[in-house]
């Protein structure tokens, strides 16, 4: 397991285990780092790669992948600094540990989860897919120049499969604004399965087994 930061971001990186297994892209929630989520790959799928990452923004010495100003409002130029940023790691990551660029799916929590739809609106089809635990809309719009249908939204992820799991009782993400994230993922062409529990914020053990079913019917569909 590699801990090299001369990517650009702190991160580690494993190799999959399973010829064609994705690459996992972990991205940690407010005050985590490159090893807080590495416990979920064996419930996830035991055999890919993992490339986790640290957060380079810090609030109150908690890393971040982007600064806000009050929560819930969010810097946007620096979102959108580091979502380029974020962008570019990745491939630099594929090509630096030489894993299939194509065959990325993000997991990420609360903070984590924001900037990979993040990543998804504004980038489009850049990941395969994408796990969001606890996500909330970030103000993103597609990007200038993706096509669109007249009339329509800009289909920019087309393609990618997105699971995302909400707490019924999180008390820093309504059920409409959860809702509104689904919404834009799946007007910018994405393929969204949004799964509802009982829990607030917190990451949950049924969350956990509903990514791990979704996940496992995306390798089984490929």
């Amino acid at each position: 397991m590699s801990g090299e930061s001369n990517l650009g971001l702190v991160h580690v990186y494993e190799p999959a285990a399973a010829v064609d297994a994705p690459t996992l892209l972990l991205l940690h929630g407010t005050g985590g780092d490159e090893h807080d989520l590495l416990p979920l790959v064996p419930h996830l799928l035991p055999n890919a790669g993992v490339l986790s990452v640290r957060g380079a923004v810090l609030e109150q010495g908690m890393p971040r992948f982007f600064r806000r100003l009050a929560p819930g409002v969010f810097d946007m130029e620096d979102l959108a600094h580091r979502t380029d940023e974020l962008h570019r790691f990745v491939d630099a990551a594929a090509a630096h540990y030489a894993f299939a660029r194509d065959n990325v799916i993000a997991v990420g929590l609360s903070n984590g989860a924001n900037i990979a739809a993040h990543l998804l609106l504004t980038h489009g089809a850049v990941l395969r897919g994408a796990i969001l635990f606890r996500a909330m809309p970030t103000g993103a719009s597609p990007k200038p120049g993706a096509p669109a249908r007249s009339g329509g939204p800009h289909p920019t992820a087309r393609g990618v499969g997105v699971y995302m799991s909400s707490g019924r009782r999180d008390s820093m993400i309504s059920a409409d604004i959860t809702e509104s994230l689904a919404q834009q993922l799946r007007e910018a062409g994405a393929t969204v399965t949004l799964q509802w529990d009982e829990g607030g914020h917190q990451l949950t053990r049924t969350a956990i087994d509903g990514a791990r079913d979704w996940l496992a019917r995306q390798i089984t569909n490929r």
